[in-house]
């Protein structure tokens, strides 16, 4: 069954994703919503930033942006209130790491927005024994609520410069997040099976090589379609096919391999 749009109100339906580069998705109207991230706040100069008082946004964050639209998996809300955003953003937008939007990262892209990483997550019904693929690292961020619910995480991305920033980073913090330079497309075939996989940049089609690293039973939450607007759907690997349960239309950027080509 489709979650439905204007569940929680004002909500981000439609969002750009990242892989090979990545604008901000933000709600305008009741269904296609976005603004770039020229339109973001430039970070929160009288923001009180103590420990403390992040600890105080992401409660708020996961209250407000994530429970009330609907997301009430148990360990996906605790695992949104344990990872602190603001140490996977910029220092100059610490100050908006738990707001309702994207942040840019640099390299031309962002940091999704809470409640579309919750949802994503959800998607895969996490389980601590899991193994699971994710494509487009990004700033880590993803990888790191990923790290808090399953067993190893197995990240790709194409963008040498924010991969190997996030390694870094993950590495002081979860052993069991492992990066890797490269496209995403073909997947990680050396580790696979995958009990899930999660991708955060939107090809024309499936790609076969992940459906091929799908475990039987396993479940893949990936966006899907052309250009613009795709639809985020759940995979579930049944008999040696996926069957397909659509989620949300959303926006992401295409999937590209290392020369810029659209999958």
């Amino acid at each position: 069954m489709k979650r439905s749009l204007d569940k929680g109100g004002f909500g981000t339906p439609v969002d750009l994703g990242f892989c090979v580069s990545r604008l901000p998705g933000k709600p305008v109207l009741a269904f296609i919503l976005v603004f770039c991230c020229l339109f973001l706040p430039v970070g929160s100069p009288a923001a009180d930033t103590t420990e403390e008082a992040y600890a105080a946004q992401r409660e708020n964050m996961v209250a407000r942006q994530i429970e009330d639209r609907g997301i009430s998996d148990p360990g996906v809300l605790g695992a949104m209130r344990a990872v602190k955003r603001h140490e996977f953003v910029p220092e100059s937008l610490r100050g908006s790491a738990y707001a309702d939007h994207p942040l840019p990262i640099g390299e031309g892209q962002t940091i999704s927005q809470p409640y579309i990483v919750a949802l994503m997550t959800e998607g895969i019904r996490p389980k601590p024994h899991m193994k699971v693929l994710e494509i487009g690292t990004g700033s880590g961020y993803q990888a790191a609520i990923l790290a808090e619910l399953c067993e190893s995480v197995y990240s790709i991305e194409i963008v040498e410069s924010l991969g190997r920033r996030a390694e870094k980073l993950l590495r002081g913090l979860y052993p069991n997040v492992h990066v890797r330079i490269g496209d995403g497309y073909q997947g990680w075939r050396e580790e696979a099976p995958f009990d899930a996989i999660l991708v955060t940049c939107a090809p024309a089609k499936v790609p076969r090589p992940l459906e091929e690293q799908l475990r039987e039973g396993g479940r893949m939450v990936i966006p899907v379609g052309e250009s613009w607007v795709q639809e985020l759907v759940v995979l579930t690997k049944r008999n040696g096919r996926l069957e397909r349960q659509e989620i949300i239309p959303v926006r992401f950027v295409p999937m590209v391999d290392a020369k810029g080509r659209k999958y």
